[in-house]
């Protein structure tokens, strides 16, 4: 018996050690970041430098961390690497996370707060809202990300304007739409900022606090 218990004790330390792997390769806010934009599309080293504002450099050290950590995998394409998620749950689980450091650090809610206060007569739909009127057929669902995250996956019925093209592409809207911009997701602020600007140009417009992967979970 006391061997046993000797070979449990070693299992649940081997165990342990193991899970932690995975806190410690989120212990990074780029890590975490990179994780978020693949969680949206594949990308090359080169475009996730230029998503997240880092040198090809250090998000390839950081690549490989998280690839150390079984979290994201790679393909090749050429001379490119092509980096994705490595597996879809990693999705919900990120999603947990958001909705669990959000629960339980008033200060994430604070910052949403405070910036949206800055922003004059912002309305957010819920997803059920944004739903029906699709249903409906009385809006247009704007989708701000860039475009290959639009072509990997997007809500039925949206139309793809990215973020930076807004100037430009909202003027091939119907003056008399009523329009839903939605990004990636609950912390990116997009969405709230085209609103606002959809809004100074004369559109009716409303922002969707969720992106893609929220609207499928919601409605899966």
């Amino acid at each position: 018996m006391e061997d046993m218990l000797k070979c449990a004790k070693l299992f649940k330390e081997d165990l342990y050690k193991q899970l932690a792997r995975i806190g410690k390769c989120l212990s990074s806010d780029k890590r975490l970041e990179i994780l978020n934009v693949l969680s949206q599309s594949p990308r090359t080293v080169e475009k996730l430098a230029a998503c997240t504002d880092m040198n090809i450099a250090n998000v390839s050290r950081h690549l490989q961390v998280l690839l150390d950590a079984k979290l994201v995998k790679f393909t090749k394409k050429g001379t490119y690497a092509i980096y994705s998620l490595a597996d879809p749950e990693i999705i919900d689980f990120l999603s947990s996370l958001w909705k669990i450091s959000e629960k339980q650090i008033p200060d994430i809610g604070k910052m949403k707060d405070d910036f949206l206060n800055n922003l004059n007569d912002i309305h957010t739909l819920s997803m059920d809202e944004v739903k029906k009127k699709l249903d409906e057929n009385s809006i247009i669902l704007v989708d701000l990300r860039p475009k290959e995250e639009f072509e990997t996956g997007h809500i039925q019925g949206a139309i793809s304007m990215p973020m930076e093209d807004l100037d430009i592409l909202m003027g091939e809207l119907p003056e008399e739409a009523e329009v839903v911009a939605y990004c990636r997701g609950p912390f990116c602020v997009y969405s709230a900022l085209a609103t606002q600007k959809l809004q100074v140009e004369g559109f009716k417009a409303y922002r969707m606090e969720d992106g893609l992967n929220e609207w499928q979970e919601h409605f899966h």
